[in-house]
């Protein structure tokens, strides 16, 4: 082993700050005290900005999964015809959610590994012999590292029908991209903790605009912890309906305050660039990268080995000997791509010893010399944003 310290750049956990790390250590107060409602009141406040939210973020004390049944369970009533965009494992879970309550269900599928079509997708609607109360889709499809074009799909539908609910999954995206929910049309917008906003897994967050708070209390499929009326009351009073993850709240207001103080425009930034200079790396160790360019995320990449064998080897290698921790394919993608995380507490120095690793890797793999080529492509691609 060639590190002491470990190195995780899976696409969700990720590092978490010691800055967060202290703030959730603090004595626990009770969750029905004053002192809990000056932090929840900080916390509910303190996402708006990354959400590109008007109004005070919920924040549910459950996995990220919660959020997505959440927003459809109190946006669509049991007649209700929905389109679901599936391009990787996360849209399928839509797609499973919506079966699970027997909703009315019409399926756009997209090529895994690549972004939807704008004009596709309306073109899809336009063919359902019914009206569609709302479309469901991904920000950033995890399984694949594709970044999908949600405000011009937002600007679209609502050219389209105005009426139609446009619900987003940013789970693991929020927090690296720029994101104006009026801007870009969006009704809805989720997203979980533990991946681009740096935070231990176990909290969920929902973004409304106007008409969807006020479609909240119209809906009348049943839902009861994830009924988003409730949480809204309570979130008025600066509380939670239900026992919060206390240590948590006070990760999300420390978060908050790293943002603020760094700036999210740089934030957004520094995100782009590691992720410019990781493909260019990529490229240099003549890896085949599953995405193009332009529909490439900022938080996380897929790239394919030259075989199966080469992938079990690489995956192996980075973790037995370099200590490093990188995620392999989902679904239909398992065995086929990797993945690597580069989101939340992340820096272009932190990605170095990820790129100098896979160099020697590749050189006794492959009996082929590759020692600086990656490392000369990254560090070139961040020293020319600079």
């Amino acid at each position: 082993m060639y590190t002491h310290h470990s190195l995780l750049l899976t696409p969700g956990p990720t590092p978490v700050p010691n800055k967060i790390q202290h703030a959730m250590n603090l004595p626990m107060v009770g969750h029905r005290s004053s002192d809990f409602e000056a932090i929840a009141k900080l916390a509910f406040s303190g996402l708006k900005r990354v959400f590109g939210a008007s109004h005070d973020v919920i924040i549910l004390t459950s996995s990220g999964t919660s959020a997505l049944e959440a927003s459809m369970r109190n946006l669509i009533n049991p007649d209700d015809h929905i389109v679901v965009i599936v391009s990787g494992a996360f849209g399928a879970r839509f797609q499973q959610i919506a079966e699970a309550y027997s909703h009315h269900l019409h399926v756009f599928n997209v090529e895994w590994g690549e972004s939807f079509n704008t004009e596709d997708v309306l073109t899809f609607i336009q063919s359902i012999d019914h009206p569609i109360t709302a479309v469901f889709t991904q920000y950033c499809e995890t399984s694949t590292s594709v970044l999908h074009p949600v405000a011009e799909l937002g600007h679209s539908l609502k050219q389209f029908n105005p009426d139609i609910y446009y619900i987003v999954d940013g789970v693991s995206c929020i927090g690296a991209v720029d994101v104006d929910m009026e801007r870009d049309q969006i009704d809805v917008l989720v997203a979980g903790s533990q991946k681009a906003m740096m935070l231990p897994p176990g909290l969920a967050f929902v973004a409304y605009n106007d008409r969807a708070r006020t479609r909240f209390s119209q809906t009348n499929s049943p839902s009861f912890y994830l009924n988003l009326s409730k949480h809204l009351s309570s979130l008025e009073a600066s509380t939670t309906p239900y026992t919060p993850n206390v240590p948590a709240f006070r990760g999300v207001v420390q978060y908050s305050q790293m943002i603020k103080e760094e700036g999210f425009q740089h934030v957004v930034k520094r995100h782009n660039v590691i992720r410019d200079a990781l493909r260019k790396a990529l490229k240099s160790l003549s890896l085949d990268l599953l995405v193009n360019d332009d529909a490439a995320s900022p938080t996380v990449t897929a790239f394919v080995p030259k075989d199966h064998d080469e992938l079990v080897y690489i995956k192996e290698q980075l973790a037995k000997t370099f200590n490093i921790t990188i995620a392999g394919g989902q679904g239909k993608l398992k065995g086929h791509i990797l993945r690597v995380g580069h989101m939340g507490f992340i820096s272009p120095n932190d990605l170095l010893p990820f790129v100098s690793s896979l160099e020697m890797i590749l050189s006794t793999y492959r009996n082929e010399n590759y020692i600086g080529k990656g490392t000369k492509a990254f560090l070139e691609g961040i020293y020319h944003e600079l």
